[in-house]
């Protein structure tokens, strides 16, 4: 686009040539005009490149967790979000690390809801009255 500008080919015959719109070549010579032939190179986009830790510091990070989670105790992600930003040095969102959870293969297990003033002789006696009748 900019050579043909250099030949004296307006914009709408450029547009027309190179068959993209005029709105896409003048975006283009105002970038060249402002910043040269390292405005028009393309910008990366998506992907990793903003990443926190590596997959192994992610690893070692959970490492540290990982015996507690063993041993049956519960995780709480907010005490995982708060060590995390520590280690990064940043604050950061809970999808974050909810990704890295994810990314990691950890599952969200809970333990099983009780009422706290459950009668466990009322239960037993239940279940051995219900079965006997079946």
């Amino acid at each position: 686009m900019v050579l043909l500008r250099e030949d004296g080919k307006t914009q709408p015959e450029i547009s027309e040539l190179i068959g993209v719109s005029l709105s896409t070549v003048n975006r283009a010579h105002m970038a060249y005009d402002n910043g040269g032939v390292n405005a028009l190179r393309p910008k990366p986009t998506g992907g990793w490149r903003n990443e926190n830790m590596t997959l192994e510091d992610e690893k070692a990070f959970l490492a540290k967790f990982a015996k507690a989670a063993g041993a049956g105790e519960l995780l709480n992600v907010g005490e995982l979000k708060t060590a995390y930003e520590k280690e990064i040095g940043r604050p950061t969102s809970n999808s974050t690390i909810y990704n890295l959870l994810a990314r990691h293969q950890w599952r969200k297990l809970m333990p099983r809801p009780f009422h706290p003033d459950r009668n466990m002789e009322a239960q037993n006696a239940f279940k051995k009255k219900a079965f006997e009748i079946l």
